[in-house]
């Protein structure tokens, strides 16, 4: 009878063994500290299980598996984008797996020029289908819900970083953006607006002149007094990026003579005032750069001879056309066509 017990106890003592093997081993091996996994909207366990493999981080496969049954696992799947570290055992796996506390993405944009463009860059950071995103910026009616146009749309998103779940869908996004869009216009720089006068997507709108103009953020106010003062004049802002976005050809380099006869809007050779909206999405720089704009006598600009980047201004057009001459010499000496 006494060894009858002590097999008992030594069997039961190696099933306990076995268990906490399975249970509490580490049983997850990643090349680096941590893994994101992805589970999308809609899975099932099947799914969970093939992502799981394919990328190779389960040790055990039958025995994750088998404390996934006894976890309920498979009917409690929930999508999310999840950070799987080196050397977790199952059940730490499998808690995480279906609480559905996911980690965050950091979704960035910056420098895109159209909703369209946007709604592909942003798609390959969150689940959201690029196709229901744009479709969404093209729903005028929605769009008019947030005060927007088509012409005005780029206005509402404003560049930078922001945390997003990964499963966020199109509708969850244009929300948060109108969210952000009203947190960055907030009193200050509506009174900014205000005194220029300009409205918000005004201010964007020009803003996006700007933006395209120069990549030097110390020279933006100085091009955003410009056009106020031609503004101010009643003069047509003749601005060539308007061109560019007129003629749907952004490799142009060269604006040229043909470009400023394009019926189009935009071309603010052709008609005064701003045009109907954003010709890109304007970094929140250009944005304050409009809102803080130099206030000087300057009518003119043109990129400097040295290609540097930067641009000479003129207050009278007899210096702005030798400014413009040096800098089209400059570009003959490179042979710069287009």
């Amino acid at each position: 009878m006494f060894t009858f017990i002590a097999v008992l106890i030594l069997i039961g003592l190696a099933v306990g063994y076995l268990l906490y093997q399975v249970i509490f081993s580490p049983n997850v091996w990643v090349q680096k500290q941590e893994t994101a996994v992805y589970i999308p909207s809609g899975a099932n366990y099947q799914t969970v299980l093939d992502t799981l493999y394919s990328k190779g981080i389960i040790i055990h496969r039958k025995n994750f598996e088998w404390l996934a049954q006894h976890k309920q696992y498979p009917e409690l799947v929930k999508p999310g984008r999840y950070l799987v570290q080196d050397g977790m055992n199952n059940n730490e796996l499998i808690n995480l797996l279906r609480s559905g506390a996911q980690s965050p993405v950091m979704v960035t944009f910056n420098n895109v020029r159209t909703p369209q463009q946007l709604a592909g860059k942003i798609a390959r950071q969150i689940e959201a289908d690029s196709l229901e995103l744009a479709h969404l910026m093209e729903d005028t009616t929605y769009i008019a819900q947030m005060g927007f146009s088509p012409y005005t749309l780029p206005a509402l998103f404003i560049p930078n970083s922001y945390e997003f779940y990964w499963t966020t869908d199109a509708t969850e996004f244009m929300s948060r953006m109108f969210q952000e869009y009203n947190r960055f216009w907030n009193e200050t720089r509506k009174a900014k607006a205000a005194a220029i006068p300009l409205s918000p997507v005004e201010v964007s709108t020009l803003a996006a002149i700007v933006e395209r103009e120069t990549i030097m953020n110390d020279e933006k106010s100085t091009i955003a007094g410009v056009y106020l003062n031609r503004l101010k004049s009643d003069w047509r802002l003749q601005a060539d990026p308007t061109l560019v976005f007129a003629a749907g050809d952004f490799e142009i380099r060269r604006v040229l003579d043909v470009h400023k006869l394009i019926d189009s809007p935009y071309n603010t050779y052709k008609y005064g005032g701003l045009p109907p909206g954003p010709i890109t999405i304007p970094s929140p720089e250009s944005i304050d750069a409009v809102l803080n704009y130099d206030n000087h006598r300057y009518y003119f600009f043109c990129a400097k001879d040295d290609l540097s980047g930067y641009h000479a201004f003129a207050a009278t057009n007899r210096e702005h056309e030798r400014n413009a001459r040096n800098y089209r010499q400059a570009l003959d000496r490179l042979n710069i066509k287009k």
